[in-house]
């Protein structure tokens, strides 16, 4: 007679994935507004009060996912390197589209769904940590000498602008590129040509 094993218990991080990953299904189908905190508790297999003891609410739900986000972003970027400050920099902003056309829910909650949610002053300092590594690696391709010599805050916003423009209207498949990966990464090569000492 074969003796029953005890069941393992499902550990509380991995309960807490399965409503994230849950969560994030669930945006993609319907979107912030239609997120509750019954439908991500049954997708997940989880009793309602599990969602509400782990983040509070609805809105701190959204948060986890809107930081999980961030985090991931930044992670991608940092990940990101190269033999010289130019190519950190130009590989920190491929890796910047690869996050997000990766993880199209989590980016789109970051930027265009970010103004619908109540995030509090520690995630909002988290997410412009993204903009930091971006700035910093403006800055050490200007030190280097491969950008032209100027505020790497304004320089930073300039590449961004334009690397979320591309990503945004390829994520609302307004593209007509035949290889976005390729027809970003000339976007790129163009920005900071563009930026380039004697370019301008």
């Amino acid at each position: 007679m074969e003796t029953a094993q005890p069941r393992q218990r499902t550990s509380s991080t991995e309960i807490t994935q399965a409503l994230l990953t849950a969560a994030t299904e669930i945006l993609a189908e319907d979107g912030s507004g239609g997120l509750t905190i019954r439908q991500v508790a049954q997708r997940a297999g989880v009793a309602p009060m599990g969602v509400y003891s782990r983040f509070g609410s609805k809105d701190g739900l959204l948060e986890a996912l809107f930081l999980e986000g961030v985090d991931g972003l930044i992670e991608s970027v940092r990940a990101a390197s190269g033999p010289d400050a130019l190519s950190r920099l130009r590989n920190g902003c491929l890796a910047y589209r690869e996050f997000a056309v990766g993880h199209p829910q989590h980016y789109l909650l970051m930027f265009s769904q970010m103004a619908e949610l109540e995030l509090s002053e520690a995630a909002m300092m988290r997410a412009k940590e993204s903009f930091v590594e971006l700035s910093t690696r403006v800055q050490d391709a200007m030190m280097a000498g491969s950008l032209a010599q100027g505020d790497e805050v304004e320089v930073a916003q300039l590449i961004w602008d334009g690397l979320h423009g591309s990503v945004s209207l390829e994520l609302s498949g307004v593209t007509f590129a035949a290889e976005p990966a390729e027809a970003f990464a000339r976007l790129v090569d163009v920005l900071l040509k563009g930026l380039a000492p004697g370019s301008g």
